[in-house]
């Protein structure tokens, strides 16, 4: 990639980056009135859920910046600060992709060109492992709804998504062990064969590291689960209990769906507002607990990860 391909590519990114946003929120009012946020925002409880909430996701962004770092340590050697202004950088990268799987693209570019391929099949290992537990957790959280369900709400087809989930985490658990058998799943898709041989490094990785960033995706879930609960619990006044169980089926059918740039939000309160206020006691106010979630820990995110995408020293392949 040459260097004027890069500048235009950061340009694009960060210009791309800003009309969503403005185009999203411009948006906001046809489901949620802004001023109500202001209203909602006079009360300490919610100003200390917000603090709260920005606090954490400085955590949760620290957490997947060491998740990141450890997998291309064999790829590349890199400092924790470049590594957290390089997971940053790809969160504008993530906004404009369908599910946020260009992220990887603007994290790679902040190591050497010769290892950005081998390092973007790291990279993918741990957005399995961040999917594992999704996953996992996703799957508890619907059997605790399907048990404490009434009658009529337990249906065959609730049983019949447990089941479905159970398979997936199955699959993805035995794929996540086994970076060998994910070597050879990629190897069979055309798209990606001819970078095969930078998929060897899926193979260095021992069960203890594989282990060790699972337990990093776990304390990341956990941060950003907590984030929308204190929201839930301040903005929408849900009780934590029906929290506790709603939010991982909410992440689970949101990380399923698949999803453009201009439709992820929206996506996202639709499924929070469906586990968490089936009822419709909360509806509004759980779009707005969602919304606020997103902006904090994405929109926020993304506008500083294209500033520093557009600031940083970054090499091209011609250098």
């Amino acid at each position: 990639m040459s260097r004027r391909t890069l500048l235009l590519l950061r340009w694009g990114v960060f210009v791309l980056a800003c009309a969503f946003l403005y185009v999203r929120l411009s948006r906001w009012e046809d489901e949620w009135d802004p001023q109500a946020l202001l209203i909602v925002l006079r009360e300490p409880e919610a100003l200390a859920a917000l603090a709260a909430t920005c606090a954490l996701m400085l955590l949760n962004w620290g957490l997947e910046s060491r998740k990141w770092r450890i997998l291309v340590t064999d790829v590349e050697a890199i400092s924790r600060t470049r590594a957290f202004l390089a997971v940053l950088a790809g969160t504008p990268i993530g906004l404009i992709t369908p599910n946020r799987v260009g992220e990887f693209v603007g994290r790679v570019l902040f190591l050497s060109p010769e290892h950005r391929i081998a390092a973007s099949f790291a990279t993918a290992v741990g957005g399995i492992a961040q999917f594992v537990v999704t996953v996992v957790m996703g799957l508890i959280g619907l059997m605790a709804l399907l048990f404490t369900a009434e009658h009529d709400r337990a249906s065959p087809a609730a049983a019949a998504w447990v089941g479905l989930c159970a398979v997936v985490a199955a699959i993805t658990v035995l794929l996540y062990f086994n970076p060998d058998l994910l070597r050879s799943a990629i190897a069979r898709v055309p798209v990606v064969k001819r970078w095969e041989r930078h998929a060897v490094v899926l193979e260095r990785f021992s069960n203890r590291m594989l282990l060790r960033v699972l337990l990093i995706s776990t304390a990341r879930y956990a941060v950003f689960a907590s984030q929308f609960m204190l929201l839930l619990i301040a903005l929408a006044g849900v009780p934590w209990a029906q929290a506790i169980m709603a939010i991982p089926a909410a992440f689970l059918v949101s990380s399923l769906i698949p999803t453009i740039m201009l439709t992820e939000l929206g996506v996202r309160g639709s499924v929070a507002v469906a586990f968490i206020s089936p009822g419709g006691a909360h509806d509004q106010s759980v779009f707005l607990a969602s919304t606020v979630l997103w902006l904090i820990n994405l929109g926020l995110p993304a506008i500083t990860g294209g500033v520093i995408l557009l600031a940083a020293r970054i090499r091209s392949a011609r250098e």
